[in-house]
């Protein structure tokens, strides 16, 4: 069920539902969450069980303001601090020491918790009234099934789980990826998922250099904790996805209809045009990749959605410009390819 994330009755009946251990689709500036009281276990539960989700996965909490970040992390070190004084609210989740007894099923049974503060008006009224409630702070993963195209509408949600979810309709998300994660844990600033906040940002304002982690690099680091989407295969949508360059594109269409079925439908999301041959017309599609980063990363999600929509077989992404802007983008679509039918 649908409702105006700009009531103030839909906002207090999310705030009860959340109370009363139910799940709940919402908006936040990023994309849609699955959402649930974060310290009620059984709750927590119903997110692993909705999604099809291992419940060894972490889950990110939201919270209403850095204040709520004390009941959930034992430490927070100086330039954790300094990040969540420069972003909060906003796009980024921070990997923190968790105090023992506190959110355990929410994250995925380590001695950490990833924490974030969204910036969505609607995400901010429901938190701050969930807290009123006794309701400390709100796992909301990604409202899909595990693995596939994250939401980043209302409809997106509903067309997941049905009519029985309450779910706020908070428009279209701004930002279209999921946060920048950064572990906090180790001494020094993490990247351990990049999103549209670069390592040069996130640097200047902690006053120290971030690092890639190994999981950026598609390597695997024992060392770091386990965190949302960083899986080598993720964010997949229903048509196999293939990046490539644009002249790589417009060679293999030559080849591509001596491979695949006749009834086989195709489209090119690109930012260079590709000459799709006339005898190919009606079976290729060809949509413009924005240019910009930002552009970008808000029409991802919900472009590969469209595509999946339209019944596409098979869908050809342009590469990313190798530079830090991109590196969100590059990564949601690096994963979402990893995926092979």
């Amino acid at each position: 069920m649908i409702q105006d994330g700009a009531d103030p009755q839909a906002q207090a009946a999310a705030a009860h539902a959340l109370q009363r251990g139910e799940l709940l689709g919402l908006p936040t500036e990023t994309v849609y969450g699955l959402a649930a009281d974060a310290c009620n276990d059984s709750a927590v539960a119903k997110i692993f069980a909705a999604k099809g989700r291992p419940s060894e996965h972490p889950l990110i909490v939201h919270v209403a303001s850095a204040q709520g970040v004390t009941p959930f992390a034992s430490e927070v070190p100086d330039f954790a601090a300094r990040l969540i004084a420069a972003f909060w609210p906003g796009p980024l989740t921070l990997i923190l020491p968790r105090r023992p007894g506190i959110a355990a099923a929410a994250a995925g049974g380590q001695d950490s918790v990833g924490l974030r503060c969204p910036s969505h008006p609607v995400a901010q009224a429901v938190l701050q009234q969930a807290q009123a409630l006794g309701v400390l702070g709100v796992a909301a993963p990604s409202a899909n099934a595990f693995g596939r195209v994250s939401p980043t509408t209302a409809a997106h949600v509903a067309g997941e789980f049905g009519a029985s979810l309450l779910v706020l309709d908070g428009g279209a998300c701004d930002v279209g990826i999921e946060s920048t994660i950064v572990d906090c844990t180790r001494g020094v600033p993490v990247l351990l998922r990049p999103g549209v906040l670069t390592p040069q940002a996130l640097s200047a304002a902690c006053g120290q250099e971030v690092q890639l982690s190994a999981a950026l690099q598609g390597q695997l680091d024992p060392q770091a904790p386990r965190a949302s989407g960083t899986l080598a295969a993720h964010y997949a949508p229903r048509a196999q996805l293939r990046l490539m360059d644009a002249q790589h594109m417009a060679t293999q269409l030559q080849d591509w209809p001596h491979t695949v079925a006749v009834s086989a439908k195709l489209a090119l999301w690109a930012r260079t045009p590709v000459a799709v041959p006339t005898a190919l017309a009606h079976r290729v599609q060809q949509h413009a990749m924005p240019a910009d980063a930002v552009a970008c990363a808000h029409d991802l999600f919900a472009q590969l959605r469209a595509f999946d929509d339209q019944g596409v077989d098979e869908i050809w992404v342009q590469s990313p410009p190798v530079e830090s802007a991109w590196e969100g983008v590059r990564d949601r679509l690096r994963r979402a390819a990893t995926l092979v039918r």
